[in-house]
């Protein structure tokens, strides 16, 4: 196993809407924030393994702070990851964050526009900006 349970990382679950531009740009920001921006602080966890009863994937979000990535009403990972047992830290919607980044339309599927690519970074380092603050309460001692 690679859990590494001397420093907690937050979980990452994005949307799974396959077939919505809305979805991709969820996926592509998590990856932008595990791969990229603070893969050090944080692990990706795949609604689908959730959405199965995956036991390792339940004791990720049972043991750390998630940040969920809703593509749209619905908001299937926020759900998902409470009915899991899993503790939200924040959830964010791509229609929200797409609301204050008008200039940047997504479309495609398969492969997002340009307008996509930079609605998925700019979510992504909202997304760090929580992780941050997050990393520095439990840094400073329980419940700031």
């Amino acid at each position: 196993m690679t859990e590494n349970s001397s420093s907690k990382k937050v979980v990452i679950v994005p949307c799974s809407g396959i077939g919505k531009a809305y979805g991709s740009v969820s996926r592509e920001a998590a990856y932008i924030v595990t791969e990229d921006l603070r893969p050090e602080s944080t692990q990706l966890v795949a609604l689908s393994r959730l959405v199965l009863g995956e036991p390792e994937s339940q004791a990720s979000v049972q043991s750390n702070s998630a940040i969920t990535i809703d593509g749209c009403k619905l908001a299937c990972a926020t759900k998902m990851v409470r009915e899991s047992g899993g503790s939200v830290l924040r959830d964010f919607a791509v229609l929200d964050v797409y609301r204050r980044y008008k200039q940047f339309k997504p479309q495609g599927i398969a492969e997002l526009n340009e307008g996509g690519e930079q609605l998925a970074r700019a979510l992504a380092e909202e997304i760090t900006l929580v992780i941050d603050e997050s990393g520095s309460a439990a840094e400073g001692g329980q419940d700031g």
